[in-house]
């Protein structure tokens, strides 16, 4: 089981419970690409249910550049 450091934020405390599904599934045989796609597809759905679809329409445009910037690329390699 995964754990950060302070939990006491909301934010780590949903972070945590993600990280702690995502790596069940890993054990369990799913792909990443598999989870990953799950978990936008929950995110989204939920964004939208909670904001509305421009609001997440806006959120999306912006992301572009940033993942261009490199903001959320890891310094790993796929093996």
């Amino acid at each position: 089981m995964l754990t950060l450091a302070d939990d006491s934020d909301d934010s780590l405390k949903a972070l945590n419970f993600i990280l702690n599904a995502w790596e069940e599934a890993a054990e369990s045989g799913i792909p990443p690409e598999m989870m990953a796609y799950a978990a936008l597809y929950a995110a989204l759905t939920d964004l939208v249910g909670a904001f509305g679809e421009g609001a997440v329409v806006t959120l999306i445009d912006e992301l572009g550049p940033r993942v261009r910037k490199g903001e959320f690329t890891l310094s790993r390699t796929r093996q």
